[in-house]
């Protein structure tokens, strides 16, 4: 698969998986969809769920959900 067939179909997942549209997929950076992913994947750096002071500010940066 090349790089451009690889890119259609990570778009197609962010999009069905994070509601992405092609053009949030293609602003985010490779460290904001891996973020995500491991996210998803119920990984994290620290092993602990974020705390309410991180929830909010989630919250304040993505007030639609």
């Amino acid at each position: 698969m090349n790089f451009a067939e690889s890119a259609a179909r990570l778009a197609g997942l962010a999009g069905v998986a994070f509601g992405w549209s092609p053009d949030v997929f293609w602003r985010a950076t490779p460290a904001e969809l891996g973020a995500l992913v491991r996210a998803a994947a119920g990984d994290s750096a620290d092993g602990a769920p974020p705390d309410a002071a991180a929830i909010a500010r989630l919250r304040e940066m993505f007030p639609d959900g």
